[in-house]
């Protein structure tokens, strides 16, 4: 009996284990929902390869229709307006369509060819970019298909806006993430930005005259008129060849210049003490450019305020790093390839540093980083000959300095009596909105003692 007493009791434990396990379970059945298989297919959008780039030409596609891609692999060599860069894609898949062919161009954030996730989706992806086309090419308004009907996933869509409605939106405290864009594919522009704020652009008030002057001021309602662009006579023979992408964005930097009032200060220098420094450590790949880089950069250090620039034109930017860049002309445009903390490099790895950015931006290699990152600029026509010459100063920056060549030229001491010494002339171009005549004329004395006693250069 004691036996079969402790049995029950073992079956009755087991029972009530059983049945409070089966109470924890839910009580009614889970309902699955299968899932939904969508087709991917992703655009290739125009990067922004640069703070200034607008738009970009294709140099080259790396892939084919049909080729099957892997993430990280570059598809498309882009010519930005400093330089050509491989583009890679950041999705697996197969490029199903270029939509943007070599030597054409496209806006910043277009699209410039598709992904399709599967060969299955080849098809959709072509009649896709047939539709967009289509859409494109036609001059009237059309309403855009929703993005459901072509079937792109749901997953976040990449913000594509233009550099001025980014700022707005800074300055206006908008999520540009919900502004709703109105420009090319999507693209949110300035004024999709003000919408957005609540800023209407204000009403052009027209101001009735007199009846016997209406017709004389009827120009001169609303907005003033723009001139009217002068028609210039064609030369016979005479063959007009388009900017390249860079000669456009340099055409762009110096119109824009313009708006900065800027002035000159011409200082004349003594170079024999440079040039018999050169003449030692040429042999070490040391170049008279990475002298006068090194000399410009310890005088900043001693003025930083010819280092600031005015970006708001309420306050100064002082910068941190006293970053040279030096202009280098190139075939088809010029670029200024940045030699970054040339104050704190010695000259021998300054000297090399120049040689790795100068091969880079003669073959288009350049990172955005080693040509847009400049605090001061230098601009050397010494080598050709040229004994003076005014730079324009490039936006974003406090002051540019152009060097002349270094000729014997007759010199007088303080007793009266004459010699002849090598001597260059320097002038440099200012933004006279953060540096004076005075901060200039103070830079230019400490730079002019640097060369004419150049040891510290190799310290």
């Amino acid at each position: 009996m004691a036996s079969l007493q402790s049995s029950a009791i073992s079956f009755s434990s087991s029972l009530g284990r059983f049945s409070t396990t089966r109470t924890m379970l839910p009580q009614k059945p889970r309902n699955y929902k299968l899932p939904v298989v969508e087709s991917k297919i992703r655009e290739i959008f125009m990067p922004a390869l640069s703070s200034t780039m607008t738009e970009g030409k294709i140099v080259s596609w790396v892939k084919s229709e049909g080729d099957v891609l892997s993430k990280g692999e570059s598809v498309v060599v882009v010519e930005s307006d400093k330089a050509d860069m491989d583009v890679e894609t950041f999705y697996d898949g197969i490029l199903a369509v270029i939509v943007v062919n070599e030597g054409e161009t496209a806006l910043v954030g277009a699209p410039i060819g598709l992904l399709a996730e599967t060969e299955d989706e080849i098809a959709e992806a072509i009649a896709k970019a047939k539709g967009q086309s289509g859409g494109s090419s036609s001059g009237s308004e059309s309403t855009p298909e929703p993005q459901s009907t072509v079937g792109v996933s749901d997953e976040p869509k990449k913000i594509v806006a233009t550099p001025n409605a980014k700022k707005l939106a800074k300055q206006h405290k908008i999520d540009i993430n919900k502004v709703n864009g109105t420009g090319p594919f999507g693209r949110i522009t300035s004024e999709d930005v003000e919408k957005a704020a609540g800023i209407t652009p204000a009403p052009s008030k027209s101001i009735s005259p007199p009846p016997a002057a209406a017709a004389a001021a009827a120009p001169a309602v609303g907005t003033p008129a723009k001139a009217a662009p002068v028609s210039l006579p064609e030369i016979p023979g005479s063959t007009v060849v388009p900017f390249t992408t860079m000669q456009v964005a340099v055409s762009k930097n110096m119109v824009e210049s313009l708006s900065v009032p800027t002035f000159r200060v011409g200082y004349p220098v003594i170079t024999d003490a440079l040039d018999a420094l050169y003449l030692k450590v040429k042999k070490k790949g040391v170049t008279m450019t990475a002298l006068l880089a090194k000399a410009a950069a310890m005088a900043l250090a001693q003025h930083p305020v010819v280092n600031s620039s005015c970006k708001d034109g309420k306050s100064f930017t002082y910068n941190s790093s006293i970053n040279i860049a030096v202009a280098v002309a190139i075939n088809g445009g010029l670029i200024t390839p940045v030699l970054q903390d040339a104050d704190k490099l010695d000259l021998y790895l300054l000297s090399q540093k120049w040689k790795e950015l100068v091969e880079k931006a003669r073959a288009k290699q350049l990172q955005p980083h080693e040509y847009n990152s400049g605090t001061f600029t230098l601009s050397n026509l010494g080598m050709f000959g040229v004994d003076r010459f005014d730079a324009i100063l490039p936006p974003g920056q406090g002051a540019i300095m152009a060097v002349g060549a270094s000729k014997p030229t007759p010199v007088a001491n303080a007793d009266g009596f004459f010699s002849v010494k090598n001597k260059m002339l320097v002038n440099v171009t200012a933004d006279h909105r953060v540096v004076y005549g005075a901060d200039l004329a103070a830079f230019l004395q400490t730079f002019s003692k640097i060369i004419e006693n150049p040891d510290s250069l190799t310290m």
